[in-house]
């Protein structure tokens, strides 16, 4: 029956209108660029991005700290699906999952992306690399796995239970929603950590950062979760209640003022005394020594961070579906700003020394930053149609395949 259960799955994601083979062919195309640059970066070394000696963190680290958070997002659909038991969330959790999933890949590709000698990656698995248990690294490694696994077995444990008409073990499978749910937390508090941790870096060495973590989390994987539903509402058979929406939004909308909160109270703190450990929020927010290549990447995620906000709190914008994804993508693109090159780059501007240099992405990087994202969203593009193909029935148990293919 699990062989069939594949077989089936994978004979209904491969047949599509014309909009899904364009949308997949242009994800393709990007794939390849990727593996392109990705062949230079092993071939001639890093030497062909923008990273230095000063700064060996960019843009690879910041999709992976931005990720990581949507990938924790996902639990702001099955926390109230399962606890409080709303029942249109339900209906939708395992979407949700799937997202997880995705974001967690993604990750995990960016890790392999940084690394400058792929074939050292086992240093980071616990318990056999030498940057296991005694690194934050190989901890944040551990618990992303675990999130991985854990949304993989309740996501297609609940997916094959409707493929086949029969209920879940509730015994077993509640257990392992609930620490899912636990699980989601840990693993953007331990990514906090893997920056918080370091005294050498001011910018990031404060106990505030796993709160900002965890606040940026619940409204940029939400926001992304929103778009999601409405392009699939659009798009598909299945129908995702306004319930769902309504309460995805009113989580973005509260969890996206908490982090402007924080972030505002970040640089009243560190600018008010004005000390040499402000040098990197300065540099973020005004340039220094005539330097300015962030001023605008800042500057433009409180932009679209505080008028997203806003738009959120109007109930007429809010409320319309039309225009609802647009504030989305708005919150969205401010949160990967401030929570990405806004974050993880004025960590090393100026250096531990007092170094003061700047980082550009090189084409390199943003080809392959685009590559994985592509990959990403080409395994949620699967992994979404799949699991509709089994909610809406198309899928199912016994079906002829000219029935479960339509």
């Amino acid at each position: 029956m699990l062989l069939r259960f594949v077989s089936d799955y994978v004979r209904y994601v491969l047949k599509g209108g014309a909009k899904f083979y364009a949308w997949m062919g242009l994800l393709s195309l990007l794939i390849a660029g990727m593996l392109y640059v990705y062949y230079l970066q092993n071939t001639e070394g890093l030497i062909v991005t923008g990273l230095t000696s000063q700064i060996h963190d960019g843009l690879y680290l910041a999709n992976l700290v931005f990720l990581v958070g949507v990938a924790a997002g996902a639990v702001t659909i099955v926390f109230p699906a399962y606890v409080y038991h709303h029942e249109g969330m339900h209906k939708v959790t395992v979407l949700g999952e799937m997202l997880a999933i995705s974001a967690v890949i993604m990750v995990m590709m960016f890790v392999f992306a940084h690394m400058g000698r792929p074939d050292r990656l086992w240093h980071m698995i616990p318990p056999f690399g030498i940057y296991s248990f005694s690194s934050m690294l190989g901890w944040d490694v551990l618990v992303l796995n675990g999130y991985l696994i854990l949304n993989a077995i309740v996501g297609f444990w609940y997916l094959y239970s409707k493929y086949t008409g029969k209920p879940v073990n509730k015994k077993i499978f509640m257990p392992l929603v609930y620490v899912s749910i636990v699980w989601a937390l840990s693993i953007h508090t331990v990514t906090a950590f893997l920056l918080a941790t370091n005294p050498s870096r001011p910018m990031w060495f404060h106990s505030m950062m796993p709160i900002r973590f965890i606040a940026t989390a619940f409204a940029a994987g939400p926001a992304l979760i929103i778009i999601a539903f409405l392009i699939i509402r659009k798009n598909t058979k299945f129908w995702i209640d306004d319930s769902a929406i309504h309460l995805l939004t009113t989580i973005v909308t509260w969890c996206l003022g908490i982090a402007i909160f924080l972030t505002l109270s970040e640089v009243v703190i560190e600018l008010y005394a004005r000390t040499e450990h402000a040098n990197g929020l300065y540099y973020l927010m005004f340039g220094l020594h005539g330097l300015t290549g962030l001023v605008a990447w800042f500057w433009s995620a409180v932009a679209l961070m505080l008028v997203s906000f806003v738009l959120f709190l109007i109930p007429s914008v809010r409320k319309d579906m039309s225009k609802l994804p647009i504030v989305c993508a708005m919150a969205f693109a401010g949160i990967w700003i401030e929570k990405g090159m806004g974050l993880v780059v004025p960590g090393f501007i100026p250096s531990p020394i007092g170094e003061v240099t700047e980082y550009y992405p090189t084409f390199v990087e943003w080809l392959m930053t685009l590559g994985i994202w592509a990959f990403g969203f080409f395994i949620l593009t699967i992994l979404l149609k799949g699991a509709i193909g089994i909610l809406v029935g198309d899928i199912k148990a016994g079906a002829s395949p000219a029935v479960a293919a339509k």
